[in-house]
């Protein structure tokens, strides 16, 4: 009997042990678990960092973006691009400019501007400076961005008191700044022209992208132009004065004025609008 009973304890022994053994195991491959659930999650956090400075890097190269404008917009004007491949390369940077400026708006960066929000283009005066009547200068014609050879005058020339032609207005004895009409930035600049360079019509420039249209802005004729490409601007930005640069500004004949043109990508085509009345409504700077 008594070794029934000491056989029956050792049993029980060695279960207890058993189990103990089982326990111990099985907490040990729960915090092997619970280690793999960390690893995997500091590789989560490690990949949105890399994500992070990626994004970063995107939103601090806006000039290089900016960047790619002039030498494509360079073979477009030397005829060096074939349509297709024009449309198609325009329908690229817009879309990577649009994706570029809503990732700057979601930083906070910088913030979207609507056309209830665009400025007069030049300071001091107001639609009453507009050439022609009823914006009649306006003459799209057969206009076509991807062909240097069509016609047509697609923008409004804005006037100043200049009888004189020395650039500075007559009334403030002072040069006039040329403000941005729109939000964006610019992509395109022209400061070095001369009189030896008649052959570009219009001399000192400056192209704005304007991230809420999707279109484009150009300034022409300017004297000085105040800013470089990659700079964002705001409704009211100078982007520099008024001048008498260019093969249809600088000759006697031709009164102090800026040459605008808004032309807008729809998938790459770029077409013209009027904003005669854009103009008309826009707000006026002192």
């Amino acid at each position: 009997m008594k070794k029934v009973f000491a056989l029956f304890f050792l049993t029980i022994f060695v279960l207890n042990a058993f189990v103990s053994f089982a326990q111990a195991d099985d907490k040990k491959k729960k915090k092997s678990k619970q280690k793999k659930t960390v690893n995997v999650s500091l590789k989560s956090v490690s990949q949105k960092i890399k994500g992070l400075k990626a994004d970063e890097e995107f939103l601090i190269n806006g000039v290089k973006l900016a960047e790619r404008w002039k030498p494509y917009i360079t073979m477009v004007r030397e005829g060096k691009i074939n349509r297709v491949s024009a449309i198609d390369t325009m329908n690229k940077f817009t879309n990577t400019l649009w994706d570029f400026m809503e990732a700057n708006i979601k930083a906070k960066r910088i913030k979207k501007y609507s056309d209830k929000e665009w400025v007069f283009p030049v300071r001091g005066y107001n639609s009453n400076a507009i050439g022609g009547v009823n914006g009649s200068g306006y003459v799209l014609s057969d206009f076509d961005f991807y062909d240097l050879h069509s016609g047509g005058h697609p923008a409004h020339d804005i006037f100043i008191y200049d009888n004189n032609q020395d650039c500075l207005d007559d009334v403030t004895g002072e040069y006039v700044d040329i403000l941005s009409m729109s939000g964006g930035i610019v992509v395109e600049t022209r400061t070095n022209w001369d009189e030896s360079m008649m052959d570009i019509k219009g001399g000192n420039i400056v192209y704005v992208y304007d991230n809420y249209s999707n279109g484009f802005f150009y300034y022409a004729h300017l004297k000085e132009v105040d800013v470089k490409v990659g700079d964002f601007v705001k409704p009211g930005t100078v982007l520099g004065t008024m001048g008498r640069t260019g093969k249809n500004a600088f000759p006697s004949r031709s009164p102090t004025h800026l040459h605008i043109m808004y032309v807008r990508s729809f998938d790459g085509e770029i077409l013209p609008e009027n904003i005669y009345k854009d103009l008309l409504y826009a707000k006026l700077t002192e």
